[in-house]
């Protein structure tokens, strides 16, 4: 774990600390995006974790949703599940809630504790793959696992 950059090492050890057992790789290519990281892992677009952050319109609440790279968010729809409208925060405040900037985000190890759902398609696939800290690191995980480290809520998305 010594070799990875510090972000990649923070969300291993955030990973051991929930009991979820995974290894963090470092790509030689980017997996910044759930195109890029498909590519690079070898697996299908809707096996990628895109771990989105948006926040509450009347509560500025941040809200974490883990959606398949095939997926688009219908933020309507989801607002009716978690009880508010949603709106896009700006690069910096997802860096100040989740510790990590955007295109390596993982679905955990944030600085702050995020409401988090989780897309219901990715429950179709026995492993899925999520970033982990940088826009080159990731790690594979069974969905269901992912599901029950983050807490996470499952809905429909799209």
């Amino acid at each position: 774990m010594s070799e990875l950059k510090p972000a990649a090492r923070r969300v291993q050890a955030a990973a051991d600390a929930l009991g979820l057992e995974i290894e963090v790789l470092e790509m030689t290519r980017s997996t910044r995006t759930a195109e890029e990281a498909a590519a690079a892992c070898g697996c299908d677009v809707a096996q990628i974790v895109k771990s989105l952050v948006f926040k509450g319109s009347d509560t500025d609440t941040p809200y974490l949703l883990l959606v398949s790279g095939a997926n688009r968010v219908d933020e309507k729809a989801i607002a009716a599940d978690i009880g508010e409208k949603l709106d896009r925060p700006d690069a910096q405040l997802v860096r100040d809630v989740t510790g990590f900037a955007i295109g390596g985000i993982p679905p955990f190890g944030h600085a702050e504790r995020l409401e988090t759902y989780i897309d219901e398609a990715l429950l179709a696939h026995a492993k899925v793959w999520a970033a982990a800290g940088t826009p080159n690191a990731l790690f594979s995980v069974s969905p269901e696992a992912l599901a029950e480290a983050t807490g996470a809520e499952v809905i429909a998305v799209t």
